[in-house]
């Protein structure tokens, strides 16, 4: 079996690679790992834990109530940034905004005007975005929101411009922020509770150590 890279995810490697460079010798640039995973109430994720001999630690299977009215599982924006540091290494950094409903377009540019934003407060005027392809990234929504959004940043000479670094298709392990997913979902996990909506969102911001915000809500219909 032929073990060697193919040639788009070798490029596409390569490129990522010359990010990070290009944002180590630029102190106002900053890259981005950008990625939406959903926090389920109801999955139990693989897990080990140390316990007392015989007595193993169980998950319990959930179940919903009839008059439980929040939702199974809650979509959630995320973004990685590597902000520099003047006397070490530079800081990591995980950024977070649940959503109403699905990952969609109109949610997506709301989530990096939001980050661009953060950004700017930092001092910052380049944003290096790495994603992967999904439909909402590479939506023509999205593409010509980025295209006016790095026109107006020129034009009035502030904000944060967006340079694309899109990841190879099914090319997980090349985003850092995938295992910080895995992770997370297994630190804010209840054995043998059902978490309301409310408390695993609490729970996430507070496993990462960010700020919480309010949820993205798009209006229906711009969806």
């Amino acid at each position: 079996m032929d073990n060697k890279p193919r040639p788009r995810v070798h490029q596409e490697k390569k490129a990522r690679d010359r990010l990070i460079r290009l944002a180590e010798e630029h102190p106002d640039w900053v890259i981005g790992f950008e990625d939406e995973t959903w926090w389920s109430r109801l999955a139990r994720p693989s897990l080990s834990t140390w316990t007392e001999a015989c007595q193993p630690l169980r998950l319990v299977e959930q179940s919903v109530a009839k008059d439980d009215t929040d939702p199974k599982a809650l979509a959630c924006y995320g973004i990685l940034v590597q902000l520099a540091h003047p006397s070490g290494p530079p800081r990591e950094e995980v950024w977070l905004r649940f959503v109403d409903g699905h990952p969609i377009s109109s949610a997506t540019t709301a989530f990096l005007k939001w980050g661009c934003g953060k950004l700017e407060r930092y001092g910052k005027k380049a944003l290096l975005l790495v994603w992967d392809n999904a439909s909402w990234h590479i939506s023509l929504q999205v593409r010509v929101w980025l295209r006016e959004h790095n026109r107006l940043v020129k034009c009035e000479g502030k904000g944060v411009r967006i340079i694309m670094c899109p990841l190879p298709i099914k090319s997980p392990w090349l985003n850092p922020i995938e295992p910080r997913w895995a992770h997370g979902k297994r630190r804010v996990i209840e054995a043998d509770r059902l978490l309301t909506a409310q408390e695993l969102i609490e729970r996430v911001y507070a496993c990462f150590g960010c700020e919480h915000e309010q949820r993205l809500f798009i209006p229906q219909k711009v969806a």
